[in-house]
């Protein structure tokens, strides 16, 4: 299996017809203050595979701050019965509507593993500054 694309998008769905549609694909963000969460990002990969693929898969999706440290980690499986005859390709599109955690500026990488081999990667660029923390009031406010 490879992966034909991967990216991020306002928003994504499957047509009767099986058309992926997306909208507003996006690499970057500007927050306000950080940690936040982007809401609702569309996670859209295109997966290509043939007869040898048939079977049960481990997918994982792996979202990574710009430290390297791991936000969070979802796994699931992917089972793929074979093609209709005289079909050696097949598509596998992944739609995933997703809420961002954001605690840092820099560039953020959602990892694609297929069987725990990274297979594709998403970059999103964050822009914003850390929120100031308040100091302590002393006495009393009224």
């Amino acid at each position: 299996m490879r992966i034909s694309f991967a990216l991020f998008a306002d928003a994504a769905n499957l047509s009767q017809e099986g058309k992926l549609n997306v909208l507003g694909v996006f690499d970057a963000v500007q927050v306000a203050g950080l940690p936040t969460v982007h809401p609702r990002a569309h996670l859209v990969v295109r997966i290509k595979g043939g007869v040898s693929d048939v079977g049960t898969h481990v997918m994982t999706l792996r979202w990574v701050n710009p430290a390297g440290a791991e936000l969070w980690v979802s796994n699931g499986e992917l089972n793929i019965g074979p093609p209709p005859p005289g079909l050696t390709d097949m598509d596998f599109p992944l739609i995933a509507a997703i809420d961002l955690p954001l605690d840092a500026p820099g560039t953020y990488a959602m990892q694609v593993m297929l069987d725990g081999t990274v297979h594709g990667e998403v970059k999103l660029h964050v822009r914003g500054e850390p929120m100031a923390i308040a100091a302590p009031v002393s006495g009393m406010v009224s």
